[in-house]
């Protein structure tokens, strides 16, 4: 076994060390910062995400529809007379860049539809 050979095994496991040090350190961090600030890290373990489905959901989709579009973009609009069946690869980008902005319009909805539940159901501040 080269030095090289030996570097990967020694890389993985420091690293996977540091990464669980880390977590756990950041996590104890900011508990501590919690409890300066007078608030209970455990209610705020427990608090619920009450639209947290729905921006799953409409990411999802929206990946799914940007795959597809992409999809026919390929087999049909740009692949040439003649070419619908022939994959080259050339079009391949397409495929992850409508993937990424499909699933950023899904997660945009979900941001759009949370903000306006929240702005009819914020409670008054009557002083």
């Amino acid at each position: 076994m080269d030095g090289t050979e030996a570097l990967v095994p020694i890389t993985i496991v420091t690293s996977g060390f540091a990464m669980v040090f880390g977590i756990y350190y950041l996590k104890t961090r900011q508990n501590l910062a919690m409890i300066e600030k007078g608030m209970n890290p455990k209610q705020f373990a427990n608090r619920p995400a009450p639209y947290k489905n729905l921006k799953w959901a409409l990411l999802l989709i929206g990946a799914g529809v940007g795959l597809f579009l992409a999809y026919l973009l390929d087999n049909y609009a740009l692949a040439g007379p003649g070419n619908i069946h022939q994959h080259d690869g050339r079009n391949a980008p397409i495929y992850f860049a409508l993937i990424a902005i499909g699933g950023g319009m899904g997660l945009f909805g979900s941001y759009k539809m949370e903000k306006t539940w929240w702005d009819e159901n914020k409670p008054s501040r009557e002083e």
